[in-house]
């Protein structure tokens, strides 16, 4: 099955779903109350809450405990070194560009910015998303251009607007000058003869990335825990549930998983106020009927990760609910609406993974380290 049929896949399950929750009668539906019914008895829950996780469980699923790459095993050194690469600017040619700065794991993998900041002060074409759960995305970046996250982390290093390195060769020598990273390298990809190299640059800070799964309160709760959600985010849960947010927004990292077109039922340059019509993975594609279509992103962490949407158009949570009702449903959220869908979408902050929240203390540049080109 190829990614470009994956996009079909989830209308069909919600369509399914949706059938499911609002077409009882029967012995089906007197079934599925009595499964309700146990449920709720064995894990001590409330009727209304056994049934509510039931439903959710079908359209967001389980968060995974980690985001394996076949391609990429995971190690501690592996993983250690990739850490050290997210937060090296050296990596840039300035020597002041790393992957952190605009994707800060103290603001939630972003830099709370419309678009990004990157050599000689360019200004980015589209908001920077958050590296948080990225992993388990069916691509990388806004129109899908990167397979994972080890492919992704080799544009922006070479990108002339973002880090600038004028080829890889550059950023592997700048690397390999430091004896304490030709010694992590070692560690981290053990057997292999030249371990120093771009693609295993790459792979270190995708095995980093791999770590950075957050599990929150809602997951909590989807877990049985009745009190992880107050009453007025489980009825924004099922507010998001009913108005159909989860044609797009599902799967564990509740989006991330399929393309879409943003503005479906209205123009989204008129409601967003957008200076540009971007034209999304057409640009990549080449194809007509990819215009306008972009990934959808995850919502985990979404309180976070401001401004929002691919241009950064949107500074507030309310304002982006109600503009994507218009655009993409064609239905006005009332206020209460729009309050309660933003209470379900808060409870997807989560505290930062383990991984994320020390500093890591980088080597000392060697006297062969090329120096910072501004230029």
């Amino acid at each position: 099955m190829n990614k470009k049929s994956l996009l079909y896949i989830p209308f069909a399950a919600a369509g399914l779903l949706m059938m499911q929750t609002s077409c009882g009668g029967g012995e089906k539906k007197q079934q599925t109350q009595e499964t309700v019914t146990e449920t709720a008895s064995q894990a001590n829950l409330s009727e209304a809450d056994a049934a509510l996780i039931k439903q959710a469980s079908q359209v967001f699923g389980v968060l995974p405990a980690k985001a394996d790459n076949p391609n990429n095993a995971l190690n501690d050194d592996k993983v250690k070194l990739g850490k050290m690469l997210y937060y090296e600017p050296r990596l840039s040619k300035s020597g002041w560009i790393s992957c952190n700065s605009c994707h800060n794991l103290a603001t939630y993998g972003v830099d709370n910015l419309p678009t990004s900041i990157g050599h000689k002060w360019s200004i980015g074409n589209r908001n920077a998303p958050t590296s948080l759960n990225a992993a388990l995305h069916i691509a990388q970046f806004w129109d899908g251009r990167a397979a994972d996250v080890e492919e992704q982390a080799k544009g922006p290093v070479l990108n002339p607007g973002e880090m600038a390195s004028p080829h890889e060769q550059f950023a592997v020598d700048r690397i390999a000058s430091i004896k304490e990273y030709a010694e992590l390298f070692t560690k981290a990809f053990p057997g292999e003869t030249n371990a120093l190299t771009y693609n295993n640059i790459a792979k270190a800070i995708g095995a980093f990335e791999r770590t950075l799964l957050t599990p929150s309160r809602f997951d909590e709760y989807m877990n049985g825990k009745s009190d992880a959600l107050d009453e007025q985010a489980k009825k924004g849960m099922q507010t998001f549930i009913k108005s159909g947010c989860i044609t797009c927004h599902m799967g564990s990292t509740v989006g991330g998983n399929m393309y879409q077109k943003f503005g479906v039922k209205k123009d989204y340059w008129v409601l967003t106020k957008s200076k540009k019509k971007d034209e999304g993975r057409s640009t990549i594609t080449k194809k007509a009927e990819d215009k306008y279509f972009f990934k959808v992103p995850s919502l985990r962490n979404v309180e976070r990760t401001y401004p929002y949407f691919h241009d950064g158009s949107i500074w507030t949570l309310e304002e982006a609910v109600s503009i994507m009702g218009e655009l993409q449903l064609d239905k006005k959220f009332t206020t209460e609406e729009v309050a309660d869908i933003v209470a379900f979408l808060k409870s997807l902050t989560a505290e930062l993974p383990a991984t994320a929240k020390e500093i890591p203390v980088l080597p000392a540049s060697a006297s062969n380290t090329s120096k910072p080109d501004f230029n």
